[in-house]
């Protein structure tokens, strides 16, 4: 598994620091919705699902965190923390955020709209869909 990290250009000077994120330029998809999590509880893990079709970005604009990501073939985990870097997220990859640093705000840059059919919840369902769709493609 490659791990896709997108860096933003920063422009600034000496009132402050600008990222812009831009559809097809420095996001690869079409933006149709952005979130973000804050005040995370400690110990706690956000994510835990994979998505059939969406793809994701995320960027920590304050703080840090881990993501451990799956392809169901290998896991790697990264330590993301830095607002000028996104993380890609592609569809298919089970994905789990830990490890909030306690002023962390991790942003969420998706492809599309939020649609429930899309997720896959249990990690027993992922390894099994993984099997399914790879003796299809």
């Amino acid at each position: 598994m490659d791990l896709r990290f997108l860096d933003f250009k920063i422009m600034g000077d000496e009132r402050g620091s600008l990222a812009a994120l831009e559809e097809y330029r420095n996001i690869p998809f079409n933006i149709k919705r952005v979130y973000y999590m804050f005040n995370t509880v400690p110990n706690v893990r956000r994510g835990c699902h994979a998505h059939k079709e969406l793809n994701q970005v995320l960027v920590c604009v304050k703080g840090s965190c881990r993501i451990l990501m799956d392809d169901g073939k290998e896991k790697k985990e990264v330590l993301i923390g830095s607002p000028a870097q996104g993380l890609f997220v592609g569809k298919m990859i089970w994905h789990e955020m830990y490890d909030f640093s306690p002023d962390c705000v991790l942003l969420v840059l998706a492809s599309d709209y939020y649609d429930e059919t899309d997720y896959i919840r249990s990690y027993g369902k992922f390894t099994e869909y993984l099997n399914n769709w790879g003796m299809i493609h």
